[in-house]
């Protein structure tokens, strides 16, 4: 069996990993790369392996650093298919025609505004191509047996990181490895906490909040204050949020905080079409949930959902107090991005980022203290307050991942590190060698191991 790394050493985004046993292929992840242009770059190159010759994909979930490259593998010549658990199809049956609009929207934009130095700018992938891809999809429940391709059987377990997420293992029948994915945390407010699982020959996993701990505070408190004092101010808080999960995450506490009385009942905007599509689905996968019926109930009525474009853009013109919650959650596309421009020069407004920026994106540059940021070709003053609330990241942090990894039965007998910026995954390498003494290995872009 060998081990190909298509994508995540080095980065949080573009997931894709091949594992290769005699005749067999099969992809696990299969993401975009985002942020710097040197990874975005590798979305346009030729693929490293021949999509017609991969019998299978597995998603670990639905985000689209690890689903959002499969219109684009599609087109290329992948007929396989596509194996997730329901809650992920579902999602990704409204993120992956999104993420095809909104880069035939950007492209469109270039083109009318000649923003592009190529002759005319091309979408990497379109919605058409998005929906297509979909007809490969086989859903799989969690907890099932099954084989993606001759030789290989394979199981998904819940993950805790967002409805329908999963840690993946594959075994040839001698050897097997792990996938973790993207890894939830014990104390969630919405979502159940990771499974506990035995282990395997082989692992790999994430490290995006490897050289960082969550802060030990309540994120209700702090989201509080924020919303309290920006409302004191009259002003505005905008916060860029994912639209699957942590979008779902912040409507349920703002809800806690008006329910309990420390904040003020005042209007809430869900700015996102995908956001509140994905809403349904959560309703939907309520067994995966910790939330009561009469919570989930709460939730489907805590904001006001922004329907139309138009709507979106009169929203710029109305005053605090107000909270908008709008995709993406990086900053880099979506509604979100005319909302910054609106309101990042009013000092009276906030901008709250909920959970990890990666590096080269716009979000990135605001949390860093950027005084302006390029927003449709001009440069925007970031006059209004910054503030982080990284509790309530679906991400595990480096102490919470390890206490997962004492619940092996054994060690691996190799374990790499991935989905993380350098320094994180490095100081993940660091947190694993000294608490748990396991061989760990973090590998390189294209890089392929034999798993003996």
């Amino acid at each position: 069996m060998k081990l190909q790394f298509l994508g995540a050493p080095d980065t949080v985004t573009g997931s894709k990993y091949l594992i290769q046993h005699d005749k067999s292929k099969v992809l696990v992840d299969c993401g975009l790369f985002q942020g710097y242009k040197l990874l975005r770059l590798r979305n346009w190159a030729p693929p490293p392996v021949k999509p017609s010759s991969i019998d299978a994909v597995i998603l670990t979930h639905a985000h689209i650093d690890h689903s959002g490259y499969l219109p684009l593998l599609a087109r290329q010549g992948f007929r396989g298919k596509v194996f997730c658990t329901p809650a992920t199809y579902d999602l990704c049956r409204i993120l992956l025609p999104d993420s095809g609009h909104l880069q035939e929207e950007e492209a469109e934009y270039a083109n009318r505004h000649k923003l592009s130095k190529h002759k005319e700018a091309l979408p990497l992938y379109t919605r058409d191509d998005a929906l297509q891809c979909l007809k490969l999809f086989h859903p799989v429940p969690h907890g099932k047996d099954w084989q993606p391709a001759p030789g290989l059987n394979a199981r998904m377990t819940p993950s805790g990181h967002m409805i329908g997420s999963s840690f993946v293992r594959l075994d040839d029948g001698s050897r097997s490895i792990l996938f973790s994915g993207d890894i939830g945390r014990p104390n969630d407010l919405v979502l159940k906490p990771p499974v506990q699982v035995d282990g395997a020959d082989y692992l790999v996993v994430e490290s995006t909040y490897g050289d960082r701990p969550h802060k030990n505070s309540d994120p209700l408190l702090e989201l509080g204050k924020v919303i309290n004092r920006t409302a004191a101010r009259g002003g505005v808080v905008v916060i860029p949020a994912f639209a699957v999960g942590r979008a779902q995450s912040l409507l349920h506490c703002i809800q806690l905080l008006k329910g309990q009385g420390v904040i003020r009942d005042i209007p809430v905007y869900l700015n996102s079409p995908m956001a509140a599509s994905a809403m349904q689905v959560y309703l939907k996968h309520k067994p995966e949930l910790r939330l009561t019926a009469a919570e989930c109930d709460a939730l489907a009525h805590a904001a006001h959902i922004v329907q139309t474009p138009e709507e979106s853009r009169l929203l710029n013109a109305r005053h605090g107090p107000m909270v908008i919650v709008a995709a993406s959650g990086m900053a880099t596309g979506g509604r979100v991005v005319h909302h910054l421009k609106a309101f990042a020069p009013d000092k009276r407004n906030t901008i709250l980022f909920a959970g990890f920026q990666a590096g080269g994106t716009r979000g990135a540059s605001i949390a860093g203290g950027a005084p302006t940021v390029r927003i449709f070709g001009e440069d925007v003053p970031i006059r209004a307050e910054v503030a982080m609330l990284d509790d309530l990241s679906a991400h595990a942090d480096a102490a919470e991942i390890v206490s997962w990894l004492k619940g092996f039965k054994a060690p691996p007998k190799q374990t790499f590190i991935t989905h993380g910026e350098p320094a994180a995954a490095d100081a993940m390498r660091q947190h694993i060698e000294r608490e748990l003494h396991w061989n760990v290995h973090m590998p390189f872009y294209l890089e392929t191991v034999t798993l003996r």
